[in-house]
């Protein structure tokens, strides 16, 4: 089990990706993490969009400014949530949770802002969402153009940062 908390040494943000879709059956297992984040009281308030035809893609992409590189991805998975008191952190977990999945099956991914962004509405119209639903990230997916993406990053030193019974 410990070489599990290996993802999260080597997880990162991917922003350019190679031409090669991603199986059905990746993306499920990719949502099905999500399924399994941790929620206030247990609500499960998350529904999830996956989207993969290119032409949508590109809409997502314009309208999403700082996620432009969504158009280049090969799959971009939309968070919703009912607007419940911590629907914020459930999707965010949910969004970890995906984004940690997709590292484990070799997918790159990148977490776009969604909940407070002007373009919240036009994202959820173009993807037929309830107006009860808030959108709270979307993740797009693809295999690195780069290879060897996956390996430890630079972070701040755990003695930096970890205090003991007070700050």
């Amino acid at each position: 089990m410990d070489n599990s908390l290996e993802l999260f040494k080597i997880r990162r943000s991917v922003r350019v990706f190679g031409d090669q879709s991603i199986p059905k059956k990746q993306l499920e297992k990719i949502v099905d993490a999500a399924r399994f984040a941790p929620t206030a009281r247990n609500l499960q308030p998350w529904e999830f969009v996956v989207v993969t035809e290119k032409a949508k893609l590109s809409q997502l992409a314009q309208l999403a400014q700082t996620g432009r590189f969504i158009a280049q991805a090969a799959a971009c998975i939309a968070i919703f949530s009912a607007d419940t008191k911590y629907f914020l952190e459930d999707g965010s977990a949910a969004t970890c949770s995906m984004l940690l999945a997709a590292t484990a099956l070799g997918i790159g991914s990148c977490w776009v802002a969604g909940d407070k962004k002007p373009y919240c509405s036009q994202v959820s119209a173009l993807l037929n969402a309830p107006s009860e639903m808030k959108l709270v990230s979307l993740v797009a997916l693809g295999y690195p153009l780069e290879k060897n993406v996956f390996k430890e990053m630079i972070k701040r030193n755990l003695n930096e940062l970890l205090h003991w019974e007070r700050f």
